[in-house]
């Protein structure tokens, strides 16, 4: 089989000749830069004074370029839309360097200014007549969200203020998503995951808005969360403002890209904590599902696309209602979280959702375990959850930086010796 055809599959829950792997297609599914940089330099396909390019700068992702792609055998690829988690586009790279001197590609619009306490700034689209957005704190790895609750007056909210972000698609983006979708269906053999813009209910990587300079609404991690409680009929109006624009956007998407796309991202919305999930069944029910399949409803009705959820943490008592929202693919797989057991998941929800990861705890074997141990977690959980197909290998959420290039390695060797069924 092509990565297309073992991508497909996978998603149509038949077995293929061996478990699609993924490294790079999503957000979620990513390595950051400075290991993409060990990586390269280790396997000695890093040219004298090459930059790695900066694919979300919000998480400092980098590029896993085609040469990565051949080299570990990698069989899916990502299309985005025009905008990063700061609001501008990702064109016109200039030079720069992260905290542990790896060095970068980042856009044109990728404006900071250091800040007192050794941390830089970035602005949201990039806008330095706005107050900061976002912070690296001093020697960090990725950028934290700053949260601006300027205009918050709890007796006199509106909806509108928090679906500020969710607009009609421009024929631009839609003109940008057909090209990269024709480019990599004509010309690769690779499967295509595409990021629906918007689609994730309640995200709170989102919510304190890094991509607008002036946010209204509830922008305030805590608040949110406390109004789920507090405040459902509010949220409820937020989604629903939501959900209509989003409905139409994947209508326009579909017409655009056809069913040359085989996967779509959906939701980024993280309900567990490392012991339990943070909200209720009963909650999830009423808040999330019946906006969560309005979506998927449509998207199965009408295309042939998988629709895929990222969601961390302990939450296997959601999975069921996970499955009812009409999601085909669950992400990452944390095993390193309460009540994840590999085993245990791939018995109860096996032969009704794709599980797309869970090949390696990212907590604490593949930063902080030997080769060896690497190798082993790796093969035990690929025996465990290819068992009948519907699985994908990736590693519980992004490679974090600070990885040590050997325990990646590990990782892909231990892979190619059990991935074949």
């Amino acid at each position: 089989m092509n990565s297309r055809q073992r991508i497909a599959t996978v998603l149509n829950r038949d077995v293929p000749d061996r478990v699609p792997i993924d490294f790079g297609a999503g957000g979620q599914t990513g390595i950051m830069a400075s290991t993409v940089y060990k990586i390269k330099k280790h396997c000695g396909i890093l040219e004298p004074g090459e930059r790695i390019k900066v694919t979300e700068p919000y998480q400092i992702l980098g590029e896993v370029d085609e040469k990565l792609r051949k080299m570990f055998g990698l069989d899916v690829v990502g299309v985005s839309g025009l905008n990063n988690m700061f609001g501008f586009k990702d064109e016109n790279y200039k030079p720069w360097t992260l905290f542990d001197g790896t060095p970068v590609w980042v856009p044109e619009m990728f404006n900071t200014e250091p800040n007192e306490d050794g941390g830089i700034y970035m602005y949201a689209q990039g806008d330095k007549n706005y107050p900061p957005s976002s912070v690296i704190p001093k020697d960090g790895f990725y950028f934290d969200a700053i949260i601006r609750q300027n205009h918050f007056d709890p007796e006199n909210l509106h909806p509108e203020d928090n679906a500020e972000e969710f607009g009609s698609i421009s024929q631009e983006e839609l003109d940008h998503f057909k090209k990269q979708v024709d480019d990599i269906y004509a010309n690769t053999d690779y499967g295509i995951y595409l990021t629906i813009p918007g689609a994730a209910f309640g995200d709170v990587a989102l919510v304190p808005a890094t991509f607008l300079k002036d946010p209204k609404g509830i922008r305030d991690i805590t608040e949110w969360y406390v109004s789920i409680a507090l405040r459902p009929d509010y949220i409820k109006k937020v989604f629903e403002i939501q959900s209509e624009i989003v409905l139409e956007n994947i209508k326009a998407i579909y017409k655009s890209v056809g069913n040359k796309v085989q996967v779509v991202f959906m939701s980024g919305t993280d309900f567990g904590s490392q012991k339990g999930p943070m909200i209720s069944d009963a909650t999830y029910r009423d808040l999330y599902l019946p906006y969560q399949k309005k979506l998927n409803d449509w998207i199965h009705q009408n295309t042939q696309w998988k629709t895929f959820m990222h969601c961390c943490g302990s939450i296997d008592p959601l999975i069921e209602t996970i499955i009812e929202a009409g999601f085909d693919i669950l992400n990452p797989i944390q095993i390193s979280a309460m009540n994840m057991d590999p085993v245990i998941l791939k018995k109860k929800y096996g032969d009704r959702l794709i599980f797309w990861g869970g090949g390696v705890n990212t907590q604490k074997t593949l930063p902080f375990g030997s080769p060896a141990e690497v190798k082993a977690e790796v093969a035990e959980n690929i025996r465990t959850l290819k068992i009948n197909g519907n699985y994908i290998f990736n590693a519980v959420h992004n490679v974090q930086a600070g990885v040590p290039v050997e325990n990646f390695i590990a990782m892909i060797e231990a892979y190619k010796e059990n991935c074949n069924y």
